[in-house]
C-alpha cells in the first residue's frame, strides 16, 4: 500500500517542519483535507501562540488556527510519529551575500534523527540546484544511519507563497514537485495534489526543480531593476515613468512592470544562491547580479530624491517626521 492512501486512511501522519508564513498554510490546508499532521517547530513561544489559537504569520488567521486540528509541537520525537515530512524553513543570505543553510542544515539533523524506514522527505526551502543533493540527503543518512533510496526517499517542492496575498493562495497555485526516482515522485504529486487545487507541475530531477524557483524570482528581480534603472534616467530626463509605462503597455507583449523597491523574503535573497552555485562553477553572473546592484540601491536613491524635493519645497528634512530619514 502506498504511502498516500496510508495517509489518507490515517495510517500514517504528515510532518511538517517550520511554521513560519510558508510551513503553516501548508499544514493548514493538509489539516483542513482531513490528514493527521504534525507541526514542528524549534520556537516553543511560536508553538505556545498557535497553541492558543493565535497566527503569528497572519497568513491563515487566529480563527482557523484555533480550530485547526494540527498537533502543534516543539519537541522533535514527536516527528517519529509521521512518514512524510515536509521542510519549509528559512534560507537568507550572509553579508557577504552567500547563502546561509544553517536553517536547512538544522532542520536536515533533526528530521534525520528522527527519520524511519519507508518515510518521504520534501524540501520546499529555496536553494541553488544540487542543494538537496549534496547537502542535504548527505546529512539525513548520517544522523538516521538509513540510506537514501533503499530506506528513505527525498523530493523538492518549491514554494510559491506570496506573503500577504489573498488571491493567489496556496492551493490555487500550480506547485512544482520533484523526486529521486519516480516512484517517489508519483507518491510526492499524489500527496500534494490532495491540497492543490489547480494541480502539480512534475520535473524531472531534484536539480531541475531547485532551479525553477531561484530561477523565476531571479527573473522578476532583473525586469523591475530594468525598470528602476528607466526610472532614474527619466528622472535626469524630467520624463514621467508611469507615463510612459502606461503607454508601453498599451502593448500586447508588454510585461507590465513598474519601478520600486524590492525587498521581502524571496525576491531580494533568491538570486544571490543562483549566482553563489554559478559562481562555483566558473561563470560570472553579468546580468543577475548587476539587478540586484541596482535594486539594491533604490532604496537610497528614493531617500535622495525625497530630500533634494524637500528642500526644493522648503522643508528641512531633519526637522521632518521623527527627525531624520
Amino acid at each position: 500500500m502506498s504511502l498516500f492512501t496510508r495517509i489518507i486512511n490515517h495510517d500514517e501522519k504528515l510532518a511538517v517542519i517550520g511554521l513560519g508564513y510558508v510551513g503553516m498554510p501548508i499544514a493548514h490546508a493538509f489539516a483542513k483535507k482531513g490528514v493527521d499532521v504534525i507541526g514542528f517547530d524549534l520556537n516553543k513561544s511560536k508553538i505556545d501562540l498557535y497553541k492558543s489559537g493565535i497566527d503569528p504569520t497572519n497568513e491563515v488567521g487566529n480563527e482557523e488556527i484555533a480550530k485547526t486540528k494540527i498537533y502543534f509541537t516543539f519537541d522533535e520525537i514527536d516527528l517519529k510519529k509521521a512518514k512524510f515530512h515536509i521542510i519549509a524553513v528559512p534560507t537568507p543570505v550572509k553579508s557577504d551575500h552567500t547563502p546561509d543553510l544553517t536553517p536547512v542544515i538544522s532542520a536536515s539533523e533533526i528530521v534525520g534523527r528522527n527519520l524511519i524506514p519507508g518515510s518521504i522527505v520534501v524540501y520546499e526551502s529555496t536553494v541553488y540546484p544540487g542543494c538537496t543533493e549534496d547537502v542535504c540527503i548527505p546529512i539525513l543518512e548520517q544522523q538516521s544511519g538509513l540510506k537514501c533510496g533503499r530506506d528513505f526517499k527525498v523530493g523538492y517542492s518549491p514554494e510559491r507563497i506570496n506573503p500577504g496575498d489573498q488571491v493567489h493562495r496556496l492551493h490555487n497555485i500550480r506547485k512544482v514537485v520533484s523526486g529521486i526516482d519516480e516512484e517517489s515522485l508519483q507518491e510526492i504529486q499524489q500527496i500534494y495534489d490532495i491540497v492543490i487545487e489547480v494541480g502539480t507541475y512534475p520535473v524531472s530531477n531534484l536539480r531541475t526543480a531547485e532551479a525553477i524557483k531561484v530561477v523565476e524570482n531571479s527573473q522578476r528581480d532583473i525586469n523591475i531593476a530594468f525598470m528602476n534603472e528607466l526610472a532614474m534616467v527619466f528622472d535626469r530626463m524630467d520624463i514621467d515613468t508611469n507615463e510612459v509605462v502606461d503607454g508601453m503597455n498599451t502593448k500586447w507583449n508588454a510585461l507590465c512592470f513598474r519601478p520600486g523597491l524590492v525587498g521581502g523574503h524571496c525576491i531580494g535573497v533568491d538570486p544571490y544562491y543562483f549566482t553563489y552555485e554559478a559562481e562555483k562553477l566558473g561563470y560570472h553572473s553579468q546580468i543577475i547580479l548587476n539587478g540586484r546592484i541596482v535594486n539594491d540601491y533604490m532604496g537610497a536613491y528614493i531617500a535622495d530624491t525625497a530630500v533634494k524635493k524637500m528642500v526644493q519645497a522648503g522643508l528641512a528634512p531633519a526637522k521632518s517626521g521623527r527627525g531624520g530619514y
